[in-house]
């Protein structure tokens, strides 16, 4: 049997393939598509993220629509007083000394007027009773007539002159009163540092306000403490 020529199986060359190492083969790269529909899970958290910006929309915005200026009123910051402009009138001391300078002023003129007036009406009364008796010619009448008329216009025009002098007086009295007290209060707000400081009075443009926010008491005693300093 040693000399006997051993045949190969057919299948020898096969076998002998199924029994070697595998070759190693290279991996084989997958094209993905440029773009990939989101999975499930990225699905739940996107609708996730969507969600809370909403609420979170939602939550900050707004019921009504209100004015900036009527929120900064209605916030506690905003602090606001008011000054009785009348009180301030009636007993600031450098008001009354004003006024009275004012009303002496006017009464002097009024009884200058008044004089004046008297003696041209009882001129002018004269005059009458000569021209009725005949006792005056026409051609003084006429002289005298003339003269009487530039008496009437002259005191018409003085009067005029004075009342607008009284006038210019009352304005330029509260225009100093003005100046006095808004200085006043700028200075006197650098402790208080209140937003706004009012000004109430009769007929004026504030029809209502709260009486706790009224300051006029301090303010008139600061006032007339300043003028009186100043007067030392």
């Amino acid at each position: 049997m040693q000399g006997e020529n051993f045949e190969e199986p057919e299948n020898y060359q096969a076998n002998e393939e199924l029994h070697a190492f595998p070759k190693e083969e290279k991996p084989v790269s997958v094209k993905r598509p440029f773009f990939s529909p989101p999975t499930f899970t990225e699905c739940i958290l996107l609708f996730g993220l969507i969600v809370l910006y909403v609420l979170f929309l939602t939550s900050n915005k707004p019921e009504k629509a209100v004015p900036i200026a009527f929120q900064k009123a209605g916030t506690k910051s905003t602090s606001v007083v008011f000054v009785n402009i009348d009180s301030l009138n009636a007993k600031y001391e450098f008001v009354k000394l004003m006024k009275n300078d004012l009303v002496s002023t006017g009464k002097r003129m009024q009884n200058e007027i008044l004089s004046e007036q008297a003696a041209f009406e009882k001129e002018a009364a004269d005059f009458q009773k000569q021209v009725a008796a005949n006792s005056i010619s026409e051609e003084k009448a006429k002289t005298v007539y003339e003269k009487l008329m530039q008496k009437q216009q002259a005191l018409v025009d003085k009067k005029d002159r004075y009342t607008q002098q009284v006038a210019d007086k009352e304005m330029k009295m509260n225009l100093t009163l003005l100046d006095t007290v808004t200085n006043f209060l700028k200075r006197y707000n650098r402790t208080y540092k209140y937003d706004y400081i009012m000004g109430l009075k009769t007929a004026g443009e504030i029809l209502v306000a709260n009486d706790t926010l009224d300051i006029t008491k301090d303010v008139l005693d600061a006032l007339n403490r300043t003028y009186q300093e100043k007067k030392k």
